[in-house]
């Protein structure tokens, strides 16, 4: 069997020198990615990859960590940090296909003269498709102003892969509280931020705008498979509740049941090493719309545990060899245009 891991992070290295050598932000990234020298050191990366490389058909598709670009700096420098990190994730997969597939791009969403250019100039040197985090230094992504980026990505077959965003201060779990404790922002907070963007991107109109869009949503699709009630027959009511809105109007108006808008998202087999998530999530978006991701480095090991549980949990599954093929490789091939 061979396996396409369609979502795992690595910093290049000319870009994570400058990170480091930027004031601010961007040379603050926080000890847990300094401490994980697989995000940033290849011939660590490589030795991880090697554990499975030969035995499962193994290679990796590969985007940035956190934080986002965006929240590094000025407009200016996010543009330099971004076309640092295109240059260096095209030149890894073209100097190491046998560990590395295809890359995502990364994009300055803070630079409002320079976004859609630098996206342009990323699928013009490889790019597979380009991850964007679920709020934009706040702003939802069903903004106008980013409808120009999901123009390019219809047009140009460009899969946008979404990554979840949030921070301990941004969102504190209580009113009375400064910030979210116990990395409860983390845990809880990114799978809440997940749904809510594909939800901004149903209601606020991005789906129907651009039918041919195509999203996956990381970490399984977030909530979204377990609350299939909430967002099914749940939303079906939507308007109910609300009475300062139109909502029932909206509703109305869709092309789709909302529902149906939230099978057309992709997911990703990244859950952790949890084998009742991956069949919920299963269940929901069936065989077809299912790519298999690790998350790598970011397990205990820093580096091979996810890859190994959730290789394991996708051999445990009882599916067919055709479904199998799918999830593992096939439609990371087809969604992402890799040989």
């Amino acid at each position: 069997m061979r396996y396409i891991d369609c979502f795992n992070h690595f910093f290049p290295q000319a870009l994570w020198d400058k990170m480091m050598s930027t004031p601010g932000a961007a040379a603050d990234i926080g000890a847990r990615m300094r401490g994980i020298p697989a995000i940033y050191d290849l011939d660590e990366r490589k030795r991880v990859i090697d554990m499975f490389r030969v035995k499962h058909n193994y290679t990796q598709v590969i985007s940035l960590g956190m934080p986002p670009l965006e929240a590094l700096g000025t407009p200016e420098q996010v543009e330099e940090f971004a076309k640092l990190a295109n240059d260096g994730l095209a030149e890894l997969c073209e100097k190491h296909p046998d560990y590395f597939c295809g890359w995502l791009a990364a994009l300055p969403m803070s630079s409002t003269k320079n976004r859609e250019k630098e996206y342009e100039r990323a699928i013009s040197i490889g790019a597979n498709g380009v991850q964007i985090h679920t709020n934009i230094n706040g702003l939802p992504l069903d903004d106008e102003q980013f409808r120009p980026l999901f123009a390019i990505a219809e047009k140009s077959n460009n899969p946008v892969f979404l990554h979840p965003s949030r921070g301990a201060f941004d969102l504190p779990d209580y009113k009375t509280e400064a910030k979210s404790k116990y990395e409860i922002w983390w845990t809880f907070g990114w799978p809440y931020e997940t749904s809510a963007a594909m939800a901004r991107l149903v209601f606020g109109g991005v789906m129907d705008q651009f039918p041919d869009l195509k999203v996956l949503a990381h970490h399984l699709g977030a909530m979204v498979p377990f609350f299939e009630g909430r967002v099914g027959p749940g939303w079906d009511q939507l308007g109910n509740r609300t009475t300062d809105e139109d909502y029932k109007t909206l509703l109305k108006n869709m092309k789709k049941r909302p529902l149906d808008y939230f099978k057309d998202f992709y997911a990703d087999s990244a859950v952790f090493g949890s084998k009742p998530a991956t069949e919920c999530g299963l269940a929901f978006y069936g065989a077809d719309r299912v790519l298999f991701a690790s998350d790598c480095p970011f397990d205990p090991e820093k580096g091979p545990g996810y890859i190994r549980d959730t290789i394991g949990i996708i051999e445990s599954l009882n599916l067919s060899d055709v479904d199998r093929e799918k999830i593992c490789y096939k439609n990371a091939q087809l969604l992402l245009n890799i040989k």
